[in-house]
């Protein structure tokens, strides 16, 4: 499996996560390329034992596999990408999308203080090519919106647009069917399936990231590819409900035990 790099913006400084393959990236929020070098290029470190010293302290008590890291912070870092597609002039062609992309920018700025240069847009209406929402943009937002996060900050993906589903061919699917989004260029590159998604934006998460997904499209309910479900009725009360097959088939085994 490839392994992603993280490489610093050669302008702003900003953590950028490279992709498998790329050999430069360019930062969402001062738009400066950073070219990479070829990682093969760099030396392995030295397999080497090192000198043991007889004066050296002894090794601290490793903590407990058990044991749970500190609380993170209650204020940390704001970040956001925002999508809007209305497909204008196809026969996708949606209302409104745009503008509620524009609605919550507003909300997240003026109700949840997030600095405007945080907020990354993605709209057929943005001039810089970088943030029309086409395939390849959309995964470079979803990239970003994740990069180096640390305990405490607070992410937010919102996506309002076409969504869609394709058929499930690894077996981790419920119904048999992969959730997708469907960005600007889909027709001709293809979706983002909720597989890449979760790989993207969920899994890399550290503990005490918090990550808010708010997705306005078909079939977006397991978009993220999580674990479980939660349904809420009219009285607003939950129910959970375990997603991947095998959490099922192990819900599901649970009174035959007994």
């Amino acid at each position: 499996m490839a392994t992603l790099m993280l490489v610093n913006c050669s302008n702003c400084r900003t953590p950028l996560q490279l992709p498998p393959g790329a050999r430069s990236i360019r930062c969402a929020l001062c738009h400066a390329v950073t070219n990479v070098a070829d990682p093969r290029s760099v030396p392995p470190p030295s397999s080497a034992p090192q000198p043991h010293s007889s004066s050296a302290p002894p090794p601290a008590n490793l903590p407990s596999p058990y044991q749970q890291p500190p609380p993170p912070s209650s204020h940390g870092r704001k970040r956001a990408v925002i999508c809007g597609i209305s497909y204008r002039y196809s026969r996708h062609e949606l209302k409104g999308c745009i503008n509620d992309a524009k609605c919550m920018r507003y909300l997240l700025i003026n109700k949840f203080s997030f600095p405007p240069d945080s907020i990354l847009m993605l709209t057929e209406e943005e001039t810089d090519p970088y943030r029309i929402p086409t395939k390849h943009n959309l995964r470079m937002a979803l990239y970003w919106l994740v990069q180096g996060c640390q305990p405490g900050d607070s992410l937010l993906f919102h996506y309002s647009g076409h969504g869609s589903r394709q058929r499930n061919y690894n077996g981790d699917e419920v119904d048999g069917y992969d959730e997708t989004l469907c960005p600007l260029d889909f027709e001709t590159q293809g979706m983002i399936v909720d597989d890449e998604i979760n790989a993207t934006i969920v899994r890399p998460l550290p503990h005490g990231v918090k990550l808010h997904a708010i997705i306005d499209a078909c079939h977006s309910g397991t978009v993220l590819d999580l674990p479980f479900l939660c349904r809420m009725n009219r009285i607003g009360s939950r129910t959970h409900f375990g997603h991947a097959v095998r959490m099922y088939s192990h819900i599901l085994s649970i009174p035959l035990l007994f």
